[in-house]
């Protein structure tokens, strides 16, 4: 897909909806995991993982490093199509009692299609970007670093966005 198609109009809580891609990708901006939904017979396999993300206009890539074998990478490549789910903005709010209090906080979720990544300039980009959105730090991945790790992508298709900032 060549955009990533942003979800609007679809919740039924409209006053939690974020329905710009600006706030959508602020939220992404302040995530620092997320949780990737791989497909496999009886039930999904969830695993939290640190990434990265490549933005071009609202198309978005998110990578992702790891062991070259194991479950995660068995089960990307035998049924690649995956979901997400990001969260970050935490607090509990209330008062004296149990119904008076609440939760903030701002989530994204969407799906797309996982894939190895087996290009070294494009391994290279994704340990970048990885590094940087978790450090807010530029480093320079040598090739040499690159080939050590796996590195996978989620090419996102479909992308919403929640939050609830104040009670």
């Amino acid at each position: 897909m060549d955009n990533c198609i942003i979800q609007t109009g679809t919740m039924r809580r409209k006053d939690r909806e974020l329905s710009s891609p600006e706030e959508i990708f602020s939220v992404i901006d302040q995530c620092k995991v997320v949780r990737v939904a791989f497909p496999q017979e009886d039930v999904p396999y969830l695993v939290p993982l640190n990434f990265g993300y490549h933005r071009e206009g609202e198309k978005l890539t998110l990578y992702f490093h790891g062991a070259f074998e194991g479950r995660k990478m068995e089960l990307l490549r035998n049924r690649p199509r995956v979901s997400f789910e990001m969260d970050c903005g935490h607090e509990l709010t209330g008062k004296d009692t149990a119904c008076s209090y609440g939760f903030l906080f701002q989530s994204v979720i969407g799906w797309g299609t996982a894939e190895i990544v087996e290009g070294e300039a494009e391994k290279i980009l994704g340990l970048e970007r990885l590094m940087f959105h978790q450090t807010g730090r530029e480093f320079s991945i040598t090739p040499k670093e690159a080939a050590s790790v796996a590195v996978f992508r989620i090419q996102v298709e479909s992308l919403t966005g929640k939050a609830r900032r104040s009670f």
